[in-house]
This record gives C-alpha cells, sequence and structure tokens, in this order.
C-alpha cells in the first residue's frame, strides 16, 4: 500500500483485506470510524485512515473472533487501546514474515 496515495477505491480495500465489497459497504454502515468520502457519482473514497481503521475491524471480527456487536463494544470502551493493540499485531505480523523469508534465505 502506498503512503503516497490519498483515496482508496471500494475496490481496492477489498482487494487489501482479500473481501468482497459488499463486506466493506456492510462495515461502512456498521462501523462510525468508516467515513469515506463520496465523489460526484456517489462512489466512495477511503482515506489512509479509513484503511487503517479497517484494519482494527478486520483484526478484531476476522482474526479475534468478535461479533460485530463485541467488536463495536471494543471499539467504544477502549478505543485508542484497540487500534493500538492491532498496530502492535500488524508490526508483529511483518516481522514474523520478514523472518521467515530470512530464514528461507538461509
Amino acid at each position: 500500500m502506498s503512503d503516497s496515495k490519498i483515496y482508496y477505491s471500494i475496490g481496492e480495500v477489498a482487494k487489501m483485506f482479500e473481501v468482497n465489497t459488499s463486506l466493506i459497504r456492510f462495515w461502512e454502515k456498521e462501523f462510525d470510524i468508516i467515513k469515506p468520502k463520496k465523489n460526484k457519482k456517489g462512489n466512495r473514497l477511503f482515506t489512509k485512515k479509513d484503511v487503517d481503521n479497517f484494519h482494527v475491524i478486520f483484526h478484531l471480527v476476522k482474526e479475534r473472533g468478535y461479533t460485530l456487536d463485541g467488536a463495536k463494544k471494543k471499539l467504544k470502551d477502549n478505543k485508542d487501546g484497540t487500534i493500538k493493540n492491532a498496530e502492535i499485531v500488524k508490526s508483529l505480523q511483518k516481522i514474523k514474515s520478514f523472518l521467515v523469508d530470512l530464514k528461507e534465505e538461509l
């Protein structure tokens, strides 16, 4: 994911998470931390912050097994801590991937 990009289409976001665009639209309706802009055609334009928030939701629902209501409650009760934990997990996954690649090269 390029940090220089300002907006991502719904298709690009769905591809990042390997999910259908319908799930992206559903999560957008369910979670108020997702606030895409819309262009004149009505197409959703997601910011880097929206994508980061999708990472948190994805982490809670798909990786940790939270229900939607459970994920909403977790974000409501401790949004900053939940986001920080998701960022830590993401960093650790990158480190693990790097170490696995390194091991394969040895």
